[in-house]
This record gives C-alpha cells, sequence and structure tokens, in this order.
C-alpha cells in the first residue's frame, strides 16, 4: 500500500494516535518516522514521558509501518511487543523511527527507536505484527 506521511497522519484521525498528538513526518516501505511533542499529560508524576506513552507511540509506528507493508486487502494486528527503557524524555519533539527486521508473508517484525531532540535514545520496541488476509 502506497501512502505518504500525511495520509497516514489522517488515517488515525479519532483514535489513540491523534489523542497523543502523533505526526508522520516521513514514509516508505522500508522506514517510518513519526514525531510527538512532549506534553504534561503524557507524562509520570515526575514529570517524564509516560513509558506507556512511549510504547503506545512505538505500536502505532510500528503497526502503520507494516500496513505500507501489506498485500491488497489485508490488515494487521500486534502479536508481540517488547520495550526497553533507557532515558526519561523531559521536553520537546521525540522522534520514533521504525525499520524492518523481517517482512514475511504472515508476520513482521520492527523495530522502532524513540529518542529526544538530541537523538538521545528513550526506548527501543522490538514488535511482531500478524498479516491479516
Amino acid at each position: 500500500m502506497t501512502m505518504d506521511a500525511a495520509e497516514i497522519t489522517q488515517r488515525f484521525k479519532g483514535t489513540l494516535a491523534e489523542v497523543l498528538g502523533i505526526r508522520f513526518v516521513e514514509a516508505t516501505p522500508e522506514r517510518l518516522v513519526a514525531e510527538l511533542t512532549y506534553r504534561p499529560d503524557l507524562t509520570t508524576v515526575g514529570g517524564s514521558l509516560h513509558g506507556g506513552t512511549l510504547m503506545a507511540f512505538a505500536d502505532t509506528v510500528g503497526a502503520a509501518a507494516t500496513v505500507l507493508n501489506l498485500p491488497p486487502g489485508a490488515s494487521t494486528t500486534t502479536l508481540e511487543s517488547k520495550t526497553n527503557f533507557f532515558a526519561a524524555g523531559r521536553a520537546g519533539i521525540v522522534r520514533a523511527e521504525s525499520t524492518p527486521l523481517h517482512r514475511g508473508k504472515r508476520t513482521m517484525v520492527w523495530q522502532t527507536r524513540v529518542t529526544d531532540a538530541s537523538g538521545r535514545l528513550l526506548s527501543l520496541t522490538t514488535q511482531t505484527q500478524m498479516v491479516l488476509t
């Protein structure tokens, strides 16, 4: 499926991705990039981006990357997701970059790096997406 970043952002209107404020900025079958602006309502009591925010951000980007690689008429769902957290996001724009580790007929595996504006790694998510035909 071919979509540009603006079309992907539009497709997520009315979903959690819109609530979080996810904006897709680059889209190819080999790489999908999105951004999220730090807001206090997305944080822990201590002021760092909540792990659930980072996980939902990464899951959304990995799922959207899968959609760009689906055959006509297919859909996807997350089978498994694992996230490691490395640093606290405390301000500015965070960026998620999802790249494929495996693009098969029945499953796809994506790795999503979430970084802050300085490029510091905040989290790394590896997720398996099932291809539903």
